[in-house]
């Protein structure tokens, strides 16, 4: 039989491996967790903004159709009245801006916006890298020396 002291030190090694080896995959599983949550956190706020920015489209619109039937009940008396038809060919442009609007807000244009930007992603992904690359952390050291020189 061996030395006692070398049976408990094997002993106490293997039982340190096995709760380092428990330690590492409970830590791999915090990890994990809570990534999926700072992912989950991300995703609902984008949510929230999107909503924030398609309500502040919709209020635009209402603004935008309020002055276009202002706009085209005055030029349309002012046509009338002067006999001038070209007092209606500020509601050409006036049209577009507003069916716009429309598209954006209560269209299909978000969907179609949408399917564009997958299509970047997917076939121009060139388009989308960084001048001078994904910054490095030896950049980002650089330049937190520099600005501590400056100061």
């Amino acid at each position: 039989m061996g030395n006692p002291m070398s049976v408990m030190g094997k002993t106490m090694e293997k039982s340190m491996d096995e709760n380092m080896a428990k330690n590492q995959a409970f830590m791999l599983k915090s990890q994990k967790m809570q990534l999926q949550r700072q992912l989950m956190m991300q995703n609902l706020m984008r949510e929230r903004q999107m909503a924030m920015q398609i309500a502040r489209g919709r209020d635009i619109f209402m603004w935008w159709g309020s002055f276009y039937a202002v706009s085209g009940l005055g030029l349309t008396l002012g046509a009338l009245k002067r006999r001038n038809p070209a007092l209606f060919a500020p509601m050409v442009p006036l049209t577009f801006i507003l069916g716009y609007q429309y598209d954006l807000c209560y269209g299909t244009k978000i969907q179609r916006m949408k399917e564009e930007a997958e299509s970047v992603l997917k076939n121009e992904l060139s388009l989308l890298d960084l001048p001078e690359g994904m910054p490095t952390i030896d950049a980002i050291d650089s330049a937190v020396a520099a600005m501590k020189k400056k100061d």
